[in-house]
């Protein structure tokens, strides 16, 4: 199933918000497995900030990476591998192997860290990925391409 078809199925939401969060850094996407790029997207969020689920899953996720809060949900029903939703830096709420739904909370924004900030101000990054390979998650936000439609009357 093609991704976008597939993506039209899914129930999504912002993981952070509403209304929809300032985008502090985007998608880069690296040349390489090892190369420099942005894997994902940095929304503005202060720390103490509910985290959602942004589409239905499991938890298969909840724990430390490098010192951050990492939270990961696999979803179901997208493919083989499926797609994954990472959060950090985060307090995971739900622990691994709990089910959630789409817009339920399952971690806060945890303060920056000084020793290594992420982003010059707080933020949570925002990750997807099938299998190894990063995507940008703002297409789990878009169903289609916009499309401007004659209007009746008007010439």
């Amino acid at each position: 199933m093609h991704l976008t078809t597939l993506l039209l199925t899914l129930t999504l939401v912002w993981p952070v918000g509403p209304p929809p969060p300032e985008i502090l850094r985007g998608w880069d996407p690296p040349a390489g497995p090892y190369a420099a790029g942005h894997r994902g997207l940095d929304l503005a969020a202060p720390p103490g900030t509910p985290v959602h689920a942004t589409a239905s899953g499991t938890v298969t996720f909840a724990g430390p990476v490098g010192g951050r809060g990492v939270l990961t949900v696999t979803l179901p029903g997208t493919g083989t591998p499926p797609l994954r939703t990472t959060y950090s830096p985060v307090t995971p709420l739900v622990a691994e192997g709990t089910t959630v739904t789409s817009g339920q909370p399952v971690a806060t924004v945890a303060a920056p860290d000084d020793d290594s900030p992420h982003c010059p101000e707080s933020c949570l990054h925002w990750g997807l990925l099938r299998g190894d390979t990063y995507l940008n998650p703002l297409l789990l936000l878009r169903t289609g391409p916009s499309r401007l439609l004659p209007v009746a009357g008007v010439p």
